[in-house]
């Protein structure tokens, strides 16, 4: 069996230094952008999604989650694939990407508490492009997708307090 090159690109991650298999069926996407241990990214792609055309090729940091509402909509609703939220570190293009089966769940819930504080600038600029990130009133959904319950998170939590 030969493997698809344009599909299952390894690399090492720019941030974290992992390796980040490109594999599909480790991954669960054909374009496997971030890294699944620390969700940086890079700044690859210019028009869609796996064309990398991008000139840039800074690191793209994590900076919150929104949902995928439509192929090209994006704005809050209970349904909807849960997105990471990336922005260039050199340009601050923001981008979505869809999260991967083998991303760290708690990794990406940190992220999304962390994101609680974003400030009005940001959130503007993600409004204008059609990205509104998840807030407080969404916890129950991020945590329902991340890992089934929200009781799993806050016994989760609770435990590491005491730890």
């Amino acid at each position: 069996m030969t493997r698809d090159f344009k599909w299952a690109q390894d690399f090492k991650c720019a941030h974290c230094h992992g390796y980040v298999s490109g594999e599909p069926l480790l991954s669960g996407v054909r374009n496997r952008n971030h890294c699944p241990y620390c969700l940086w990214s890079r700044h690859l792609d210019l028009y869609q999604s796996g064309d990398r055309l991008s000139a840039c090729k800074a690191g793209m940091q994590p900076v919150g989650l929104t949902l995928k509402i439509t192929w090209k909509k994006y704005r809050f609703n209970e349904g909807g694939e849960l997105m990471l939220i990336h922005e260039c570190i050199e340009c601050q293009s923001l981008s979505i990407n869809r999260i991967a089966a083998d991303d760290d769940a708690e990794r990406i819930f940190d992220l999304f508490e962390g994101s609680l504080e974003m400030g009005d600038n940001k959130k503007a600029q993600l409004a204008a492009i059609g990205v509104i990130p998840l807030a407080v009133a969404d916890r129950a959904t991020v945590s329902t997708r991340l890992f089934g319950s929200m009781e799993n998170v806050l016994f989760n939590y609770t435990e590491a307090l005491w730890d």
